[in-house]
């Protein structure tokens, strides 16, 4: 931890998540004579294991973490009066340094309508796949017209292949055979040859000799600087997490050419609110000066809704409780492993396989008449849209507090395109440590309800079909007295994917956009978004892969911008 060496740099983006690293990293190459920094408020994450070994991602989410916000939603009736907590990844690389590392690229009519239907030419498919291409090598198979072979990004299959996931598989190839599918790719964002998380910072940033980049971890922006309009600088302090102690001083640095937001979902339009960009109404409520009124700043969150359903497991399931749990031996077993081999459970995430369903007309009348409307105005004519991700977990997912030291197994379900919409907003205009004010927005439409019914009901007919299953375990499966499934399926909703999106939105002003195609922030000069909040539509996937090709795009647009090419 350190502070910026210079006063002054060429570009300085807020937030150095998984776009920030990837797009800084293109520009440092492409111009030696830019100074560009990179400002995160949480820590590097330089060869630290719990980072670049991936199956020790759950100890990103034990609640004593410090390399992920738990960010606390309001009330929701919904959620039977429960407060959501989502979290977002706090250190350098973002969500690609603390994931569960799946690889799953959107559908193409997805990046499509981010084109067609939001007005943003050259975010088609066809435009995107090259820069998608770009950043990976696929290890999973060769020649593959779709995929590219010589990116930073190693993606395979992983170290390991559970029977739990075979036996997944195996019932799929018995059940429900006929349905209609949409193609996908399911693999794992690790190296197939070292086992290592295939993170930003260490194939983009660590690999690198970079003179003209600085990435300063511990310091948290509290608003962009204008002058006449234009983004000249940010402010900021020590971070409160990273640096407890540390002083409170604001401190000042300039950008000379561009000043890039790219802090996330919820970071991102809080310092737009800050800065004084966003709804007239919001900003007058906490003290801040208008300098544009732009009410889409903060709207339009959305995420995917996900359950994991535990089931006891036989004793000769591979599973990777004892790993998630610590034990010791289980640990120094598949460190000595991973270290010599690249190989095991280290070098996995216990997901083997993963199905992206469409419902049938059978199905479709499961689902019932509060999702028909969904399903006719959005996904019948768009064939490459899957409802809902169901796939097996080999391991226990749930509150350790109640489940007895054993092996489980989970299987998980998640909306792809939930039509519930949240919002971000800042509660204060001058403490920018401060919690949002978040509703998260989950289930409140019917339809996102009637998935997750239909998505438990599925789950557990291919869960009960496996062979290493020995019952449910009671305190992670729903109940279902008289008819109140419905209510109890909002009940058991209580996780995230963490796949958070949209509060930047990139479309028409006049639409709720903030951002144009360009990623310039409306109404002002010299400031871009360039995170997975400029999404103006959900993605059917996982969004590592749209944070990367957001990452990548930026890069060519700042470079055009500047008169540089970006290769």
């Amino acid at each position: 931890m350190s502070s910026p060496a210079y006063p002054e740099y060429d570009i300085i983006f807020a937030g150095g998540g998984t776009a920030a690293c990837l797009a800084a990293s293109r520009l440092a190459d492409a111009d030696s004579s830019l100074k560009i920094l990179v400002l995160e408020q949480g820590l590097h994450t330089r060869n630290i294991d719990t980072h670049t070994q991936p199956g020790r991602y759950p100890s990103h989410l034990a609640p004593s973490s410090q390399t992920v916000t738990f960010n606390v939603a309001n009330p929701s009736e919904e959620l039977g009066g429960r407060c959501l907590i989502t979290p977002s990844g706090r250190c350098v690389g973002g969500g690609s340094s603390v994931n569960f590392t799946m690889y799953t690229r959107a559908a193409a009519s997805d990046y499509d309508e981010w084109e067609t239907i939001h007005g943003n030419v050259g975010w088609g498919s066809q435009d995107l796949l090259p820069l998608l291409k770009k950043s990976e090598t696929f290890q999973i198979r060769p020649n593959e017209p779709t995929h590219g072979y010589a990116g930073p990004l190693k993606v395979s299959w992983g170290g390991a292949y559970t029977n739990v996931g075979k036996q997944f598989l195996e019932v799929a190839s018995q059940f429900d055979i006929e349905r209609e599918s949409a193609d996908d790719v399911n693999g794992l964002w690790i190296d197939g040859e070292t086992g290592r998380r295939s993170d930003v910072p260490h194939c983009f940033i660590y690999n690198k000799t970079h003179k003209n980049l600085e990435i300063v971890d511990g310091k948290r922006v509290k608003r962009v600087v204008f002058e006449n309009n234009r983004a000249v600088g940010i402010e900021y302090t020590n971070d409160t997490v990273s640096l407890p102690n540390g002083d409170q001083a604001l401190h000042t640095t300039r950008a000379t050419r561009l000043v890039v937001l790219s802090a996330g979902a919820f970071g991102s339009p809080t310092i737009l609110e800050r800065s004084g960009i966003g709804a007239k109404m919001v900003l007058e409520k906490n003290a801040v000066n208008v300098v544009v009124d732009l009410p889409g700043v903060g709207e339009n969150y959305q995420d995917h809704n996900v359950v994991f359903v535990p089931y006891l497991a036989s004793n000769d399931a591979e599973t990777l409780d004892a790993l998630f749990r610590g034990d010791k031996e289980e640990v120094d077993k598949h460190v000595a492993l991973w270290v010599e081999e690249g190989k095991g459970f280290l070098a996995h995430n216990a997901i083997d396989a993963g199905i992206k369903l469409r419902p049938t007309a059978e199905d479709l009348l499961e689902l019932g008449p509060e999702f028909r409307d969904r399903w006719q105005t959005y996904f019948a004519d768009a064939p490459d849209k899957p409802v809902i991700w169901l796939g097996p977990v080999s391991a226990y997912l749930g509150d350790p507090s109640v489940a007895s030291t054993r092996k489980y197994y989970s299987v998980g379900y998640h909306t792809q395109y939930p039509v519930s919409l949240g919002k971000v907003h800042i509660k204060s205009g001058e403490d920018h440590h401060i919690a949002p004010d978040f509703t998260s927005g989950f289930l409140k439409n019917p339809a996102d309800v009637a998935t997750l019914r239909w998505g438990y009901k599925k789950s557990r007919e291919f869960a009960r079909r496996m062979s290493v299953y020995r019952g449910e375990f009671t305190p992670g499966n729903p109940e279902f007295p008289e008819d109140a499934v419905a209510r109890r399926m909002r009940r058991q909703s209580r996780l995230t994917t963490a796949n958070l999106l949209g509060t930047c939105a990139m479309k028409g002003r006049e639409k709720g956009g903030v951002v144009d195609e360009r990623l310039n922030v409306y109404g002002v000069e010299g400031l871009k978004v360039a995170d997975m909040s400029i999404a103006p539509g959900n993605v059917g996937a996982n969004t590592y892969s749209t944070a990367l090709v957001i990452g990548e795009k930026a890069a060519v647009l700042i470079g055009e911008d500047l008169g540089i090419k970006v290769v």
